[in-house]
C-alpha cells in the first residue's frame, strides 16, 4: 500500500528502488515517508508538541516522521487493521483496530482532541481505475469522519485520495468543514499514479 514502484531513468522501478533504499538507510520501513516529508516542507502541517492521529499507519513510516517533527512532548497515535512491527519511540502508540468501529475505544481517550489527523490509507487495487477510485473515496470519507470527530477546533487534516468521478464531491465536503483546503501531489508519487493529497487547515 505504501511502497509502490515508480519508473525512472535507467529502468522501470529504479526511482522506487532508490527511495526504498534511502528510507531503509534512514530507519523508515517504507518510502511513503518522503510524501509526508514533502507535505511538511510545503505546508508545515506538523507542529512541535502536537497530538497526531495517523489512520492506516502500518508499516509505521509516517508515525516515525511525525514523532520526530512533533518532538518528545508531542503524542502520536496510529491505528491500522494491520499490526505495526516497526520499533516506535516513546511518544508513539500504534493500535491494531478499526477507527470507525474500535474494539479499544479507550485508546482515543488518551488524547482529548488531536491537532492533526492524517490518512495515507489506500484500498487494495483491482486494476480498474474507476473501482479503485470509488473504494479510495470510501476510505477518505471514513478518514474525514474520524477527523471531524477527533480534531480540535482549527485542527489540520491530510488525506490521500485516488482521483476519480467522486474526487470533486469529496473535496467539496472537506471545504465545508475547513477554512483552507489545498490539493498537492508529492514528487515521490508515481507520475502515472492517480493518488493525490488533500491538505486542509482550520477545522470549523
Amino acid at each position: 500500500m505504501k511502497g509502490k514502484k515508480k519508473g525512472g531513468k535507467g529502468g522501470k522501478g529504479q526511482w522506487a528502488d532508490h527511495l526504498t533504499e534511502k528510507a531503509r538507510s534512514q530507519g523508515y520501513p517504507a518510502r511513503s515517508v518522503y510524501k509526508l516529508e514533502e507535505i511538511q516542507k510545503k505546508f508545515a502541517m506538523i507542529q512541535k508538541k502536537d497530538a497526531i492521529l495517523d489512520l492506516g499507519c502500518s508499516p509505521g513510516s509516517w508515525l516515525l516522521y511525525a514523532a520526530k517533527e512533533t518532538g518528545g512532548q508531542g503524542r502520536v497515535l496510529g491505528i491500522d487493521l494491520k499490526p505495526v512491527e516497526t520499533k516506535l519511540p516513546d511518544n508513539v502508540t500504534a493500535v491494531q483496530d478499526d477507527i470507525l468501529r474500535p474494539k479499544h475505544p479507550e485508546c482515543l481517550n488518551q488524547v482529548q482532541r488531536f491537532d492533526l489527523v492524517m490518512s495515507d490509507m489506500a484500498p487494495a487495487t483491482t486494476g480498474r481505475k474507476d473501482v479503485d477510485a470509488a473504494r479510495s473515496v470510501e476510505l477518505c470519507r471514513m478518514a474525514l469522519e474520524a477527523a471531524l470527530n477527533n480534531l480540535k477546533t482549527k485542527g489540520r487534516f491530510i488525506c490521500k485520495i485516488f482521483q476519480g468521478n467522486e474526487f470533486k464531491a469529496f473535496e467539496k465536503e472537506v471545504k465545508t468543514s475547513f477554512t483552507e483546503c489545498r490539493i498537492f501531489k508529492p514528487e515521490s508519487c508515481r507520475k502515472q499514479s492517480k493518488e493525490i493529497y488533500i491538505i486542509a487547515k482550520g477545522k470549523q
